[in-house]
């Protein structure tokens, strides 16, 4: 299985050359005193000294800089700005951050210059790239996710920030949202008589003329909101213990019941990240498929992040509900 960080952007964005003050709007209740000092324990159990909520924040993976602008701040520093463009629309940049560089190789220097008041980073980035950017500024490092608990994985990064960034009262009324839409779109689906239902999600790449497929199995972020939607996962292969991806090829889709709903995500804007519309439009075992004969495929919306925070779920559940009921 390719690895997250090499398997969603084609290219990496060129730095950009503006930037920006960032800023926080936390909740008007939220505890902003200036001279509040914090201190916070991260996923990598290092303690964290804030002299205050932090206001300049850089972020250095795509989910967390979605839970910052979701909280009301806007990250001073974002790596692959373009990446994110392309795949995490729910939560668009609000202002023009610099480019820091990969999500796997952040520029130290372009950081530095930023002078962040705090470097939010995931267990992802090697832990020399962590050591150094410690160096920079204090480092807020998340779990990038838990195959043993996708949601609750999800709302405690959230809460981690929100605590460094004093937008707390912003990420309790996050949760509660989320909750609201996983309570509706499971109303509506069981209003469709889809409670229940048997279901497939997945993504693809084409590497060498070669297609990959990766399911998202029970484990993964996608896998639990599905079955908080009262879906059935259908994939019977297993996921990996971070983010509960597998992977399989077109032959291994014959495995997938015959009256299976498969669900995938695409973007047209990395070609390499749409096999079913490319490649596989013309593979004989593809075509040969019974949910495809049946027109049971669905292809949601470009632009859903599935490894993202409470508005790319939200998202998510919107398009699939929408997609599913039609």
């Amino acid at each position: 299985m390719r690895r997250l960080l090499l398997t969603v952007a084609a290219t990496t964005a060129a730095a950009l050359s503006l930037t920006a003050c960032g800023t926080t709007e936390p909740a008007a209740d939220d505890d902003k005193k200036s001279g509040e000092h914090l201190t916070l324990t991260d996923a990598s159990g290092a303690k964290v000294e804030l002299d205050g909520p932090a206001k300049k924040v850089v972020g250095t993976e795509w989910n967390v800089v979605e839970n910052l602008i979701s909280l009301g701040v806007d990250p001073v520093g974002v790596a692959d700005v373009k990446g994110y463009k392309t795949w995490d629309t729910a939560v668009p940049l609000k202002n023009k951050p610099k480019d820091i560089g990969t999500r796997g190789e952040p520029s130290m220097d372009t950081i530095a210059s930023l002078k962040p008041d705090l470097i939010v980073a995931t267990t992802d980035l090697k832990p020399g790239a962590v050591k150094q950017l410690r160096k920079v500024a204090p480092v807020l490092n998340v779990r990038t996710a838990d195959a043993a608990d996708p949601v609750g994985q999800m709302t405690e990064n959230l809460d981690l920030i929100a605590k460094a960034t004093g937008t707390t009262n912003q990420a309790a009324k996050l949760k509660k949202e989320f909750n609201a839409k996983i309570a509706e779109g499971r109303r509506e689906l069981a209003d469709a008589d889809l409670d229940g239902a048997k279901y497939a999600f997945a993504d693809g790449y084409v590497v060498s003329k070669k297609v990959s497929i990766r399911p998202f199995t029970s484990g993964s972020l996608i896998g639990a909101v599905n079955a908080k939607l009262g879906l059935k996962n259908n994939w019977k292969v297993k996921g990996d213990k971070v983010y509960g991806l597998g992977a399989t090829d077109v032959e291994g889709l014959t495995k997938l019941d015959d009256d299976v709903q498969f669900a995938y995500i695409g973007n047209d804007k990395d070609k390499s990240s749409t096999p079913f519309t490319g490649p596989l439009a013309k593979d004989k075992v593809w075509t040969s498929l019974p949910f495809v004969k049946k027109g049971n495929v669905h292809r949601l919306p470009d632009g859903i992040w599935m490894f993202g925070g409470p508005e790319s779920m939200n998202q998510y559940i919107d398009a699939a509900v929408a997609e599913l009921t039609k």
